[in-house]
């Protein structure tokens, strides 16, 4: 169920080119949720609000190649770290796929946030929806299997955020 934020300025992609990357964005969301990005229940729920900022600046210029950011948020449980790694790599080639070649290849223009919104935090519909909810809706499962399935989930997330992190040395 992600939603995604994506920053696109105005005319860095052809319209068809970024239809497409929105779809493919949505298809590795759903992926590394879990789901089949084919499934109708799933896509159902996974929503992309495009923004057109009309200027980037870097180092408070103008920017004078685009710059991409994609703020990609779930239901807390549904990403761990390596899905968290994969996110971030897939959807900076999608984007920069997407280019089709109208601009130098440089993961260095594309910032992307996987953000997981804490169990009783996601709000639709009115209501607050917990992530049992969620899965039993996209899987279909029944509510014992999918509260069972949120509660590992949710349980391995806050595992995570207790570690501590690795420390990764960085070059110069």
């Amino acid at each position: 169920m992600p939603m995604l934020d994506v920053y696109v300025p105005e005319g860095a992609l052809r319209p068809e080119a970024e239809a497409a990357m929105i779809s493919r964005l949505t298809d590795i969301l759903i992926r590394h949720e879990g789901f089949d990005p084919e499934d109708p229940r799933a896509r159902a729920v996974s929503w992309a609000f495009l923004h057109r900022p009309a200027a980037v600046h870097v180092a408070g210029q103008p920017a004078r190649v685009p710059r991409y950011k994609v703020v990609a948020t779930v239901p807390e449980g549904q990403l761990g770290p390596d899905a968290r790694a994969a996110v971030v790599a897939e959807v900076t080639e999608a984007v920069l796929d997407a280019e089709q070649g109208a601009w130098p290849r440089d993961s260095g223009r594309v910032w992307v946030f996987p953000v997981e919104i804490p169990e009783g935090h996601w709000g639709g519909r009115g209501t607050i929806t917990h992530l049992s909810t969620i899965l039993r809706r996209i899987t279909g499962d029944d509510e014992d299997r999918a509260r069972t399935l949120a509660a590992q989930r949710i349980a391995a997330a806050r595992a995570e955020r207790t570690r501590i992190p690795d420390q990764n040395p960085t070059d110069g």
